[in-house]
């Protein structure tokens, strides 16, 4: 049975993660694909490196999303998508990191199928493994982690999420889009009964060559985003490992924030 990358095969969508940021991390698979791109609907933070790889011919469509405000509401997109799909374009839909981590991917995969239409995924490097490995900071660890979750830091009812026993001793904790509810969620963590000196790393831009990792302590979080000016796209990692990056400090851009551990 030919997979979708048949070159013969018209009419289908191709969803793909892009990683991280760093074009290198791109999977052969996803190269493939996007080599095929009659038409590449993408995120907005997609280095142009990456667009690069589509021809030269290909529609690039962006449907950049910032926070309170998209250019354009998923439905929208997902009925985008589907509208090219049945010209017979090869539509690769190309999303930072990897689909099916808060990527709406599952949501986009409905909507073509709901269609009637083909759909492949290729996953991605999720910003976390990408961000943790740039900064040299183990997820997971026998001594340390033997457990780790992913959350979303901003969506809705974010009070009213039960986050307990995700952080804490042994356990790690990813926080996805937190940057600008950081001091909600240092509070959130510490009201659910996690140690004010927990370590917390903020990884920003992880995988570019102007990544920072910085370091602090929970009660410091929100204080410390604020006074190192932190932008996303950055993840926010929770748990005892946070304090391994400092030991195998290979990044030299480490920076330790005020209150940090010694």
């Amino acid at each position: 049975m030919a997979t979708l990358l048949d070159p013969t095969a018209r009419g289908r969508v191709i969803l793909v993660g892009a990683g991280p940021g760093d074009p290198g991390l791109l999977t052969v698979r996803a190269v493939e694909a996007l080599k095929t791109a009659d038409v590449v609907v993408h995120d907005g933070l997609i280095d142009p490196r990456v667009l690069d790889l589509a021809p030269a011919t290909a529609q690039r469509i962006s449907v950049a999303k910032q926070r309170a405000r998209h250019t354009l509401p998923q439905e929208s997109i997902n009925a985008l998508i589907v509208a090219h799909v049945k010209t017979g374009a090869i539509v690769v839909r190309l999303k930072g990191g990897d689909p099916f981590i808060f990527g709406r991917g599952g949501e986009e995969v409905e909507a073509v199928r709901a269609a009637g239409l083909p759909v492949e995924v290729i996953p991605g490097v999720s910003a976390a493994l990408g961000c943790a490995a740039g900064a040299m900071l183990p997820l997971t660890h026998r001594d340390w982690s033997s457990a780790v979750s992913f959350v979303a830091g901003q969506c809705k009812g974010l009070s009213e999420q039960d986050w307990s026993g995700l952080a804490g001793q042994g356990r790690t904790l990813v926080i996805y889009m937190g940057v600008a509810t950081a001091e909600a969620i240092a509070d959130k963590l510490m009201a659910d009964g996690v140690a004010p000196d927990m370590p917390v790393a903020v990884l920003e831009r992880g995988t570019y060559a102007d990544a920072r990792a910085l370091r602090t302590l929970l009660a410091d979080l929100g204080p410390m985003v604020a006074r190192e000016g932190v932008q996303s796209p950055a993840v926010i990692v929770v748990g005892e490992v946070v304090q391994l990056a400092d030991a195998q400090d290979k990044l030299g851009s480490w920076a330790m924030a005020a209150g940090a551990l010694a």
